[in-house]
């Protein structure tokens, strides 16, 4: 269960009385905090055994509890289902009859089951409630762990029936989206795109190619490319579940795909593009299970730390996180937002687009097709009464100045920047145009940050670097001590890379009386990055550093990345 699932368990304990409400409430909370699954939070806490939870949701929904999930399915339920769409939803069939197919299911809350398989099967959906860790056994158990491969469904697949004809009509391009090879292909390469942790899937046209990279920890992977005459009829198919206008490929589309993967729903944004060879189709994944919204998980030093805890729960002021696209910067403000997310506290956001849906936080995507700019929105937070504004990013004078007159007149401000250190990000404010006084007065705190990827645990190796690349770092002999560094040999579980997952450095920079003088005196960037390092900021660099002695990145990442 993700969030999602975790408010539906919320509504359905809350209407049936089934707990005390304050202690559903705290448990709630406790869940939104630690990003658990509320189910699991009131189990741990003892507040309900599973049976009675189970019967309780079963109750709420209307469906049928199984106390005991049957040991066995006969083969011919198995085959009424296909082990790619078990899988996919997280079901299992327990009875059939003419009309009507009975199916366990890992979510009982997701409705997308009933609505895709009463499609797919042709049959009356209805399900039962069991313990999910069971009915996650059966599916392994009856319908194995791996979907077919995509070498399997290419074979089966005539792809030479596909037109790639600019004059197809809407019609011929739903009908070839409607293809069950399309709908196996596109779905077996967004599953396998989940499970490696893709951050990013690029399906892209050329000449005599069509080529699908996955972007994992940063890196781009290829996978083999499929026949190139799958460019119209795969592009067609994300067209259709994004709900995109298929039978445009002139101009840009923005969309976004919500379906269920491996018994979870998962968030896909989707962005199209017209190039010379057909349309350049990006997703970005946005998996909350992956993405963990919990300052105490970033691995920040401690003092950055503290100091972000500290100014969140300021009653006004601006903190402003910078850095490159990709750098981590919203998963940061996010993670601050979900420390002070509470019953007292209004939280609104303006963002491009909404990322991550957090319970209790109005969030407002910005539009500016229809004239909803991130300063149209923020004057219309100002009439909302909110204690705390973020501000995705301040990209112009008219955004910096009405989020200064906010935090000037009561209100905590969080947004962001791109500018390459954290000094530089007062620069950029008074280029915008923004007055040195008012950005003194406002501004709080400066967190710059990059994202290097982490060596693989399963293969780090100790080794000796080269002296060039010491030399680069800028260390000596006397700072490296006995300090040793790693580097990841590669294995199977990191794909041969070396790495697996990415992590933060951070440089930040406190917003002291003797830098508002600085601000004040307009002072340039490398003067005021001089009197915060001599107050004990910590570099990119040096941040990075702390990083490789820890063993738990590589010199070429902190050189490429600081």
């Amino acid at each position: 269960m993700l969030e999602a699932q975790s408010l539906s368990l919320f509504e359905c304990l809350q209407e049936r009385e089934a707990l005390d409400e304050s202690l559903l409430d705290e448990l709630y909370q406790k869940s939104q905090r630690s990003g658990e699954p509320l189910a699991d939070v009131i189990l741990q806490e003892g507040a309900m055994e599973k049976p009675e939870l189970l019967q309780h949701v079963a109750e709420f929904l209307g469906w049928e509890y199984l106390p005991h999930a049957p040991e066995s399915i006969p083969d011919e339920l198995i085959d009424i289902v296909q082990g790619s769409l078990a899988r996919m939803y997280g079901v299992v069939p327990v009875e059939v009859d003419d009309s009507d197919l009975y199916l366990l299911a890992l979510d009982p809350f997701n409705s997308q089951i009933i609505d895709d398989l009463t499609f797919v099967t042709g049959k009356n959906i209805i399900l039962k409630v069991a313990d999910p860790e069971a009915v996650q056994n059966l599916i392994k158990v009856n319908y194995g762990d791996d979907d077919a491969s995509i070498d399997d469904i290419l074979k089966d697949m005539d792809s030479s029936s596909f037109q790639d004809d600019e004059d197809l009509s809407e019609e011929d391009l739903t009908a070839m989206a409607s293809d069950t090879p399309i709908i196996r292909f596109v779905n077996l390469v967004l599953t396998q795109a989940i499970k490696d942790k893709a951050s990013d899937i690029h399906f892209e046209p050329f000449e005599d190619e069509f080529k699908i990279r996955y972007r994992i920890d940063g890196a781009l992977y290829e996978m083999a490319p499929p026949p190139r005459n799958l460019i119209l009829p795969v592009t067609s198919r994300i067209k259709v579940i994004s709900n995109l206008n298929i039978s445009e490929r002139r101009i840009p589309q923005d969309g976004r795909i919500k379906m269920t993967i491996a018994g979870r729903p998962i968030d896909l944004r989707v962005s199209t593009l017209p190039t010379q060879f057909g349309e350049s189709v990006v997703l970005r994944v946005l998996d909350k299970s992956v993405v963990n919204l919990d300052l105490e998980n970033l691995n920040m030093p401690e003092d950055v730390y503290d100091t972000i805890k500290d100014i969140i729960e300021l009653p006004n002021g601006i903190f402003i996180v910078t850095g490159p696209t990709g750098s981590g910067k919203t998963t940061t403000l996010y993670s601050g937002l979900r420390n002070v997310n509470r019953v007292e506290t209004k939280i609104l956001t303006a963002e491009d687009p909404v990322e991550y849906e957090i319970e209790g936080i109005m969030q407002v995507p910005v539009n500016p097709n229809v004239g909803l700019t991130f300063a149209k929105a923020l004057r219309s937070f100002l009439r909302q009464d909110p204690d705390i504004i973020m501000v995705g990013e301040i990209r112009d004078l008219e955004t910096a100045q009405i989020a200064i007159q906010a935090s000037l007149t009561g209100h905590l401000v969080l947004s962001t920047l791109h500018t390459n250190d954290a000094a530089g990000g007062v620069t950029r404010l008074i280029d915008m145009g923004v007055e040195p006084f008012l950005i003194s007065a406002s501004l709080e705190a400066i967190l710059a940050q990059r994202l290097v990827r982490r060596i693989c645990t399963s293969c780090r190796t100790s080794y000796e670097p080269s002296e060039t690349l010491v030399e680069q770092l800028g260390l000596n002999p006397v700072d490296i001590g006995d300090n040793q560094f790693y580097y990841g040999k590669g294995c199977v579980e990191c794909n041969q890379s070396g790495y697996r997952g990415r992590m933060g450095v951070y440089e930040m920079l406190r917003v002291t009386d003797a830098i508002r003088d600085l601000i004040s005196e307009r002072s340039p960037a490398l003067v005021i990055r001089q009197k915060a390092l001599e107050q004990g900021m910590r570099t990119l660099r040096e941040d990075g550093i702390r990083s490789i002695f820890d063993g738990a990145t590589t010199i070429e990442e902190v050189i490429k990345y600081t």
